[in-house]
C-alpha cells in the first residue's frame, strides 16, 4: 500500500472500527490467476488481537486454491471522491480522497460445526438493527441444512495491516471547509459521506 506519511494511519482501535463500519472486502489470492471476490468479514477478538471470518460459495472459483496457511490479501474500502481544484482558494491539482485498510492474513478453513457459529454471528450481527429482525435460529433448520453444504468457512489471521486516509491533511481550514461544502452541494450519498469523514478527521463538525 502507498502510504504517505501524512495519511498513515497506525492506531489499532482506529483500524478495528474502520474494518467493522465497512465490512465487505475484496479478497485477493494467486490462484492460476490473480483471483479476487467480495465478502463480509466479521471480526474476532479486540483491536491488538483480532482474526476475522467469512465464507464464500462452493461455485467461486476461488474455492480451488482456498486452503489451510495461504496468504490473502484483504482489503476494505472507505468512502471516496474527487475533489475538483476550483474549489481551492488558490489553484492547485485536482485529487481524490479516500481511506481504506489492506490485511495480509493467513487462511485456516472452518470446520462444520465452527461455519455454522459463524454464519449466526453474521446473521445476527446484521439482522439486530433491522425493524423486524430474521434472526439465524429463525430461519428453517431445512433450509440451513440445505445451504451448509454449499459454503465453506475460514479465518484470516492478520499477519501485515496497512491503513491509510487521504482526507485532506496539511491544507488549510479554508480549502478544507470549501472541499466539504461542494462535497455537500452535490447532494449525493458518497459525496456527503466523504464529507462528514473529512470533516471527521479535521475535528469539524459544521
Amino acid at each position: 500500500m502507498y502510504q504517505p506519511k501524512k495519511y498513515r494511519k497506525t492506531d489499532p482501535e482506529y483500524i478495528f472500527k474502520f474494518i467493522q463500519e465497512h465490512p465487505l472486502a475484496t479478497m485477493v489470492l494467486q490462484g492460476n490467476r490473480m483471483l479476487a471476490t467480495h465478502v463480509p468479514m466479521l471480526t474476532e477478538g479486540e483491536a491488538l488481537d483480532f482474526r476475522l471470518f467469512s465464507h464464500i460459495a462452493n461455485h467461486n472459483e476461488l474455492i480451488h486454491f482456498l486452503r489451510n496457511g495461504m496468504e490473502v490479501l484483504l482489503i476494505f474500502q472507505g468512502v471516496d471522491g474527487y475533489v475538483s481544484s476550483s474549489w481551492y482558494d488558490e489553484k492547485d491539482i485536482s485529487t481524490w480522497d479516500y481511506s481504506a485498510v489492506h490485511i495480509n492474513a493467513l487462511v485456516t478453513l472452518q470446520s462444520p460445526a465452527e461455519l455454522e457459529e459463524s454464519l449466526e454471528k453474521l446473521v445476527n450481527h446484521f439482522e439486530q438493527s433491522q425493524e423486524n429482525p430474521l434472526f439465524y435460529k429463525d430461519i428453517p433448520r431445512s433450509m440451513i441444512e440445505e445451504h451448509l453444504p454449499l459454503i465453506t468457512g475460514f479465518w484470516c489471521q492478520p499477519y501485515k495491516i496497512e491503513a491509510v486516509a487521504k482526507l485532506h491533511q496539511g491544507f488549510s481550514r479554508k480549502d478544507v471547509n470549501s472541499v466539504t461544502q461542494h462535497l455537500e452541494q452535490l447532494n449525493q450519498p458518497l459525496s456527503l459521506a466523504l464529507s462528514q469523514t473529512i470533516r471527521k478527521e479535521h475535528g469539524t463538525n459544521h
